[in-house]
């Protein structure tokens, strides 16, 4: 299925408008694809890249069973294994669901349950749980801008979170290929930080006395090695700079945060004249900075929290905000050079039922949904390569002529099955969305409850 366009433009600031997605129907089909991780390697430079923007948009806590379950091509399933040898089926759940599941690192570890994956019923859970609440897909009429990007485009269907944890060491994978705590450690931030009182946070900025738990090569995560949540560790920043490679990081407000990545990354957060250049908020100023010329070369674009996809603090205008970012690409002076990778940054306690590569006490985590969104990508394609948080960090490096962060990045393919760049560049057709890039400015300044 192709991208339907709306058959008229409204006018806009941006140009930005989009109209409304008629829903589909359809019931889960059970057991498409194999049930455990492909793992072909690819490796090898771009070698005719025409890319000159990267464009990354994270999303929040989902799995590919959960978010994409009727997806053409696919490898998803409808049912799952509990801890008792029950078989569960999974149930439509509301992009919006009032309720939470747990997402730690301890979670991780009971729902993987040492490989046999049937871990997923002891889940936590908070707010308005069903019974076996972390069984559960998103029907596709409330994402339907993300079906239609996937189908469009290429689909990864075996991408991996590098980290099994949640959003904080997530998103510092997203920009360093790993959580370590410093350059020189073999220890690894495991789960979001928490202050003395309130709720979550993360970064140099943190709250005094501001602990996140570390786990070491063995697996344990000892309160000896809890430590402030400011890092002085690499980044791909730190490359980009040396380099002269633009970046902006684009976020919901400033300072600490769990989803402010770079806040943690202690050359960087040290340096207020960059932070203030390449820290940008709110998110939806990266709508403006596409329409007035001013997209930087690599940008990482975080969503507020009622566009975010995270259960139960979100409002389901999540795939209006990401088609929204993408519509401001696809219809600028961009769109012929960039690549949009779409990818969320955990699995959020979901079910999914592809066994995971283990590579050491905390990589590779479940399955996360990924889109590769560009004039040379695939059409209408789903890779099964395997691929993880490094992949995108491999794909810069690749395309901008940096060196590796010898990260996660090293063993990571670096996504050229998702592209064909000797095709002509695909004409950019407009994502039909529920609301319009004008729902997105002004928007309240609420943080992550995870």
């Amino acid at each position: 299925m192709g991208v339907r366009s709306c058959g008229f433009v409204l006018i806009f600031a941006l140009a930005l408008y989009s109209c409304g997605q008629a829903p589909s129907t359809g019931m889960p089909v059970v057991g498409r694809g194999a049930g455990t991780a492909h793992t072909t390697r690819l490796r090898g430079p771009l070698s005719q890249s025409a890319i000159q923007h990267i464009v990354i948009i994270v999303q929040e806590n989902r799995t590919v069973d959960n978010l994409f379950q009727f997806l053409p091509g696919a490898n998803t399933q409808s049912y799952g294994p509990a801890s008792n040898g029950q078989i569960v089926q999974l149930q439509p759940e509301s992009l919006a669901a009032h309720f939470g599941l747990g997402h730690g690192h301890v979670t991780w570890l009971s729902e993987y349950a040492k490989g046999a994956m049937n871990g997923f019923d002891k889940s936590g859970c908070s707010g308005a749980c069903p019974t076996d609440a972390a069984y559960g897909y998103v029907p596709e009429n409330e994402v339907a801008p993300y079906y239609t990007l996937a189908e469009a485009y290429s689909f990864a269907d075996n991408f991996f979170e590098s980290d099994e944890g949640p959003s904080f060491p997530s998103h510092q994978y997203l920009v360093s290929g790993t959580s370590t705590v410093s350059d020189s450690s073999p220890n690894k931030a495991s789960d979001n930080p928490l202050p003395p009182t309130g709720s979550a946070t993360g970064g140099c900025d943190s709250p005094q006395g501001t602990l996140v738990n570390v786990v070491n090569p063995q697996g344990h995560q000892p309160t000896t090695l809890q430590t402030f949540p400011c890092f002085q560790r690499q980044s791909i920043m730190n490359e980009m700079d040396a380099a002269g490679v633009t970046w902006k990081y684009y976020q919901q407000k400033q300072g600490a945060g769990i989803w402010n990545a770079v806040d943690a990354i202690y050359s960087i957060w040290s340096n207020p004249s960059e932070i203030a250049a390449n820290v940008v908020t709110p998110p939806s100023q990266v709508l403006t900075d596409i329409g007035n010329g001013q997209l930087a070369s690599v940008v990482w674009v975080t969503p507020t929290s009622d566009a975010s996809d995270h259960p139960k603090t979100n409002d389901g205008s999540g795939p209006s905000w990401v088609g929204s970012v993408v519509n401001a690409i696809g219809n600028s002076q961009y769109w012929n050079d960039t690549a949009i990778f779409i990818v969320w940054d955990d699995w959020g306690g979901w079910y999914d039922h592809v066994t995971p590569t283990r590579y050491n006490s905390f990589e590779l985590g479940f399955r996360v949904p990924f889109i590769v969104v560009s004039p040379y990508a695939k059409t209408g394609y789903v890779s099964h390569v395997q691929y993880e948080f490094g992949s995108i960090l491999k794909f810069a490096e690749e395309t901008f002529g940096l060196p590796s962060l010898n990260t996660t990045d090293a063993r990571a393919n670096d996504l050229s099955d998702c592209f064909n760049f000797s095709q002509p560049p695909i004409r950019f057709v407009r994502v039909r969305t529920k609301y319009s890039a004008r729902h997105f400015f002004g928007r309240p300044s609420t943080g992550p409850d995870d």
